[in-house]
């Protein structure tokens, strides 16, 4: 009877420790280093795409920049692991990347559209929207570009795309598959005006001759570092990264090696 008794209470505490065990879940990204969680593979792999000097430009003179680059590279030294740029022919490629895990960050436009596919820390960046066109170019300024007969070029997949597809209503939209090929479809008269950030429009504006930056601005875009769903633990990391490097003037030295206009370090 008191064997039966030991018996039964023995396998009353082995059932409590199983059902403990089963509620407590697995022990995980705790108990991890940030750069475990946000680098899984022993290296930062960063999304770029070129053309833009919030992003990549590269030059073989120079080297790469961009703020994208500069900032992925100080991430990386700051997780204690190796840089690995991956470039892109196109933003909305990068942002499969960081949604499928094929790329640990991006250093992008933050949108609500985007939030729900990856999260995003704070913002590092602000860079006015606004529209480039053509020399000679009928379209005058902003309030020119909601016309009929009026073509606008967007980037395929960009947030720009997603706002104005939405907000004009008498412009044509046209999704362009790179950013690289802007200059050429103006030139060319197969769009009136490009739309994007107006640090990207500056660059392109060189690669069109007679081209202009309109004044005035559209919208507003804010950069912030986006990383895959699920890391949720290095949030910490990535929140306290972001403010560091705006506050020791990372963001500034980045923007000035860039050659980036008409963008501002956020406050």
């Amino acid at each position: 009877m008191r064997a039966a008794t030991v018996g039964n209470k023995l396998a009353a505490q082995i059932a409590a420790i199983a059902l403990l065990a089963a509620f407590a879940g697995p022990v995980v990204a705790a108990d991890l280093e940030p750069k475990q969680i946000l680098a899984p593979t022993g290296k930062l792999r960063v999304g770029l795409y070129p053309g833009t000097p919030t992003s990549i430009l590269e030059s073989a003179s120079e080297g790469p920049r961009g703020v994208g680059y500069d900032l992925g590279k100080e991430f990386a030294r700051q997780l204690g692991v190796p840089y690995e740029p991956v470039v892109f022919s196109k933003n909305a490629e990068v942002l499969e990347a960081v949604k499928s895990g094929a790329v640990d960050a991006a250093f992008t436009n933050a949108s609500a559209a985007r939030a729900k596919d990856m999260d995003f820390g704070p913002s590092y960046l602000e860079s006015d929207l606004g529209y480039l066109v053509a020399k000679d170019s009928r379209v005058a300024g902003p309030d020119d570009v909601d016309v009929k007969g009026v073509h606008v070029g967007v980037t395929a997949g960009s947030s720009s795309d997603a706002v104005l597809s939405r907000d004009l209503k008498n412009a044509e939209v046209v999704r362009v598959p790179a950013i690289r090929l802007a200059p050429g479809l103006l030139m060319a008269g197969s769009i009136d005006v490009f739309a994007t950030n107006k640090a990207t429009l500056f660059e392109l504006a060189e690669q069109a001759p007679g081209a202009k930056v309109l004044d005035g601005r559209w919208g507003v875009e804010r950069h912030a570092i986006a990383i895959p769903k699920g890391r949720d633990e290095g949030m910490a990391f990535v929140r306290k990264f972001t403010e560091d490097v705006k506050a020791q003037g990372l963001v500034d030295a980045a923007i000035a090696r860039s050659g980036l206009r008409a963008a501002t370090t956020a406050r």
